[in-house]
């Protein structure tokens, strides 16, 4: 997770960092400090180990670090990786951020780095597990067009609106095909700017994560019909109300066999009751002003490091993982 410190609007690159006539929104700071930390002890006391990017001024996308990248198992390499600590079968690909958060990438790098894992570089524009992640028998690939930001004229009031555009382009693709060779990928247009990455929208629990949140409007119509056709009877149709309260922006884990998925606060019983149907507790978390000011709720809070003995293990890389945990750097 991202030290929350100077978590403000600065870029304004979605439509929720924006007011109707496109003026930046504040930041309550006391408020978003206040939320991160619940969330952050709320996640440790289900069996997390939260480990804490370190907050710089002028980065204030880093309390978003879904964003940075994805780990993926090596395929057909020997379970070391040179330099990486025992027990170490995973790289990192770092994503290749929008302009307004390029600057993230080398804070990612030298983060990952330390945690003990090699690193590789996306080199299309694309978004890390924010647009790439499991879902049953698929890895989810999420796209959108790429556009300039800026404001157009528009006739109604006030007489003009922002465009935004979406994250991961479609060429990521042939990237992410070579990485997951192995696994099926999943390809899905996004069309709504209100839902710019594919886990604001879709969102995989449950047992091999064969579940499936999914909020259909949010795709293309031949996306649609492709998770439809996919999931079938294992997808959970999000309606309008939960959608818009990022639903689907949810993080998963697994403690004694049990599953639990954290989710933001405010969803609907209807929702809520689907979830717990098929075997998987709801926890519910406030996370509404990182929502209402930028445009990322739960999931979009965490990068997911996978299980803790799965993870390097040399000496260096424990090490880091120590000086930078949360229980070491938020002793009550």
């Amino acid at each position: 997770m991202g030290d929350p410190r100077y978590f403000s609007v600065r870029g304004g690159a979605n439509p929720h960092t924006r007011d109707r006539f496109g003026r930046k929104k504040r930041v309550d700071p006391e408020l978003a400090r206040r939320q991160w930390h619940q969330m952050a002890r709320a996640l440790i006391d289900y069996g997390a180990e939260v480990v804490v990017i370190e907050a710089h001024p002028k980065l204030s996308g880093l309390v978003y670090p879904a964003n940075a990248g994805f780990l993926y198992p090596l395929s057909n390499r020997a379970a070391e990786v040179p330099g990486a600590g025992t027990g170490c079968n995973k790289r990192f690909y770092l994503s290749n951020l929008l302009p307004t958060r390029a600057s993230e990438r080398e804070i990612y790098r030298a983060f990952i780095g330390g945690l003990g894992y090699e690193t590789v570089d996306i080199k299309a524009r694309f978004e890390g597990e924010a647009d790439f992640f499991p879902a049953g028998d698929y890895m989810l690939f999420t796209y959108g067009r790429i556009q300039a930001q800026r404001f157009v004229p528009h006739l109604g009031f006030p007489p003009w609106q922002r465009i935004y555009g979406f994250r991961s382009e479609f060429s990521a693709l042939k990237e992410l095909s070579v990485i997951a060779k192995e696994r099926r990928i999943l390809a899905l247009e996004l069309v709504l700017e209100t839902h710019y990455h594919g886990d604001t929208a879709l969102c995989s629990f449950g047992p091999s994560r064969r579940f499936l949140l999914a909020y259909l409007e949010a795709l293309s119509p031949a996306s649609r019909e492709r998770v439809k056709e996919s999931f079938g009877e294992n997808m959970i149709a999000l309606s309008a109300q939960d959608a818009m309260r990022y639903a689907a922006n949810a993080f998963q884990l697994e403690r004694d066999g049990k599953f639990f998925l954290f989710v933001p606060q405010g969803l609907s019983s209807t929702l809520l009751y689907q979830i717990r149907e098929r075997g998987v507790e709801p926890i519910a978390v406030d996370v509404s002003e990182f929502m209402a000011k930028g445009g990322g709720s739960v999931k979009c809070m965490i990068l997911d490091l996978g299980p803790i003995n799965e993870q390097p293990s040399s000496a260096q890389a424990q090490a880091f993982r120590a000086k930078h945990s949360y229980r070491g750097l938020y002793r009550d």
